[in-house]
């Protein structure tokens, strides 16, 4: 029986989720399959994949073929890289504890470079923030000055319309002395 590893489509319209199965290579996309290895997420930033690393290890040492997107997905998570550590090994080119080291210390670089990047998107994001606050207490400035501008107005046209009831009024008081 030949399999296939893939992806089967689930989650809602427009939010796609997806399990990592493998599946006979007849079965069709979203049908039957022999065992899920995982979920993968595109919706975040950067995609969440959850792998039960092991066992697909195992299905690709087996010969188990992947589909474009769950090769990707599987060099991603470093499966590809264990299995060509384990062919090192098995050739005797080193042992099992210099592969694992390796394996570790590109797990680490793998990383290191994911939080470099999550940091950098929330440094992008904090700044654009910064910036629409500034852009928002320009406006908020402008509008407080022309409220005030406003009610200077308005304060000296009341102001003008009692000045000229004051000075009719002090020049009857006179008038009737």
């Amino acid at each position: 029986m030949a399999t296939k590893i893939r992806l089967q489509r689930g989650g809602r319209k427009g939010y796609a989720v997806y399990r990592i199965v493998v599946a006979d290579v007849r079965a069709p996309r979203d049908g039957r399959f022999t065992e899920k290895l995982g979920t993968y997420n595109p919706n975040t930033n950067p995609a969440t994949v959850d792998l039960n690393f092991e066992r697909a290890l195992y299905w690709v040492e087996v010969g188990a073929q992947p589909t474009d997107t769950a090769r990707n997905i599987l060099k991603g998570e470093g499966v590809y890289m264990m299995k060509h550590l384990r062919g090192g090994v098995k050739k005797g080119a080193f042992d099992e504890a210099a592969a694992q080291a390796k394996f570790d210390a590109w797990k680490q670089a793998k990383t290191k470079t994911t939080e470099a990047i999550k940091a950098g998107e929330e440094k992008v994001k904090k700044e654009a923030a910064a910036k629409s606050l500034e852009a928002e207490k320009k406006v908020n400035e402008a509008i407080a000055k022309k409220v005030a501008e406003k009610k200077a107005a308005a304060e000296a046209a009341k102001a003008e319309a009692e000045a000229p009831a004051e000075t009719a009024e002090t020049a009857e008081a006179p008038a009737e002395a």
